[in-house]
């Protein structure tokens, strides 16, 4: 695991990563970064007159209301599935503009250093969800270990996932 968007990865070699990500339609790619803005760019050049497949599914990592703009860069994804990966989530959020965002998963981080995360942090972030139907997946409330605190936000598993998406034929003679 890392950061394919980083400024330091050639866009070659990102090419490679999609060419071989498009010749694979059976799988579900999750391609997380906190280079949005590369990211968007990227894809948007890639695919500019259509979205990109739908089982390649795009999303930006946002830990606190300061990363915000990563929101924006994903909204801006020629994206069949646009996701936001809240963690760890480190400090609150606020309100954000869920709008062409299709999931939402939330987590502590872990680790012996591990900061922890406030109950209303991960609430806000998931009653947003649920007022805006975007699917909310509530991952691990983190510490020490991943799953020191469990995965239960109020007495509840949160599991839930975006709606899958058809590969179209264009998609499958493509592949």
């Amino acid at each position: 695991m890392s950061d394919l968007f980083h400024k330091e990865i050639p866009l070659a070699f990102i090419d490679r990563v999609f060419d071989t990500m498009e010749r694979a339609p059976w799988h579900t790619f999750q391609v997380l970064t906190k280079r949005s803005s590369r990211l968007r760019d990227y894809v948007n050049k890639r695919y500019p007159d259509k979205l990109a497949p739908p089982y390649i599914w795009l999303g930006a990592s946002v830990e606190d209301g300061t990363k915000k703009s990563r929101v924006r860069h994903i909204q801006q994804t020629n994206a069949t599935v646009r996701f936001l990966s809240v963690e760890p989530l480190i400090g609150p959020i606020g309100e954000v503009d869920l709008s062409g965002i299709h999931w939402v998963i939330v987590g502590g981080e872990s680790g012996p250093r591990a900061r922890p995360m406030l109950p209303e942090w991960a609430q806000e972030v998931r009653d947003q969800c649920k007022a805006t139907k975007v699917p909310f997946f509530f991952k691990q409330w983190g510490g020490r270990t991943p799953k020191a605190g469990g995965r239960l936000l109020d007495g509840k598993e949160w599991s839930q996932l975006p709606k899958r998406r058809p590969i179209d034929n264009e998609t499958r003679s493509s592949a």
